[in-house]
């Protein structure tokens, strides 16, 4: 391959201008920085080392506001045919406020398209990603795989006087940020807050209105109140006073006392458990509508 080496000089600058991929984008501009650049006339790809940076910025048509997006690297191969980027050693990819970190990242400049592997983070709000490998489709779902941890740290407010700190974890996660934080867990997870923790073998939850949902072999622990109960589904409303409604072979423990039946609801944040069922008999069946799970939610 016969290089044409246009740049080799410490901060060396290069400006790239095309017309973007995707529909409704136009007026694409690229600034590619680094300490040395090479360019391949043939191949029409960049190669660049050394304190990379990449910014791209593009007008789209009927929006408010252009997003930049960044790209920082120890190294960049940029094709200028289609606006991708391969970036490897100590990436950083920024785009408006959001931030992610690896290893290793290919970026569509035009799409927004990406794909991050090695210790990836991801930091969007008041939300904290930890995963091995992340995909984000520029359309605002991300799927996460491999130990799969996120963290949303919440202030202290009138419901939650020492503030929250809420985790959901799983093998592979998926994402929509746009949609309240939707978060899927299709092959079995946890989450947790200030009221306990609940597994099940599908979840899934809409973090801004702490609205979630746990499918097969649901298991739920709070150990301020010593309650643990369980079902064949559970929907969880932590906003109000922790309701959680277990629905198919439901039961609970609290002390040494038990409930079972088709349909139980009870409280893990104030004092609305009714204290009558909590003292009943031991394996009293209680009165209950049959019901029959609903399907999990795609």
């Amino acid at each position: 391959m016969n290089w044409k080496k246009l740049l080799a000089a410490t901060c060396a600058t290069f400006l790239i201008s095309s017309t973007a991929l995707s529909a409704g984008k136009e007026d694409s501009l690229s600034e590619l920085k680094a300490e040395e650049i090479d360019y391949d006339m043939d191949t029409e790809i960049l190669q660049a080392t050394g304190k990379v940076e990449v910014k791209h910025s593009v007008q789209q048509q009927n929006a408010a506001a252009d997003i930049p997006s960044e790209v920082n690297a120890d190294t960049v191969d940029y094709d200028m045919k289609t606006g991708v980027v391969t970036a490897t050693g100590n990436v950083l990819l920024k785009y408006g406020a959001d931030r992610a970190t690896g290893g290793r990242a290919t970026y569509n400049t035009n799409t927004q398209e990406a794909y991050l592997t090695g210790d990836v983070i991801v930091n969007r709000g008041d939300l904290r990603i930890t995963c091995d490998a992340l995909s984000n489709d520029g359309r605002g779902h991300m799927q996460a795989d491999g130990n799969v941890r996120g963290v949303q740290t919440v202030p202290p407010d009138a419901r939650n006087p020492r503030g929250d700190t809420r985790t959901f974890t799983g093998d592979h996660v998926d994402y929509y940020p746009e949609e309240k934080k939707h978060v899927i867990v299709p092959g079995g997870g946890l989450f947790t807050n200030n009221d306990g923790k609940f597994t099940a073998d599908q979840m899934e939850g809409w973090i801004d209105d702490e609205y979630y949902i746990g499918i097969g072999n649901v298991h739920i622990v709070n150990p301020p109140r010593e309650l643990e109960a369980g079902g064949d589904r559970i929907d969880y409303y932590a906003t109000e006073n922790g309701k959680a409604v277990l629905t198919g072979n439901a039961w609970a423990v609290q002390q040494n006392n038990t409930m079972r039946g088709n349909r139980l609801t009870v409280y893990l944040t104030d004092d609305k458990n009714n204290p009558a069922p909590m003292t009943a008999p031991k394996n009293q069946a209680l009165p209950h509508e049959l019901l029959t799970n609903e399907p999990f939610k795609k």
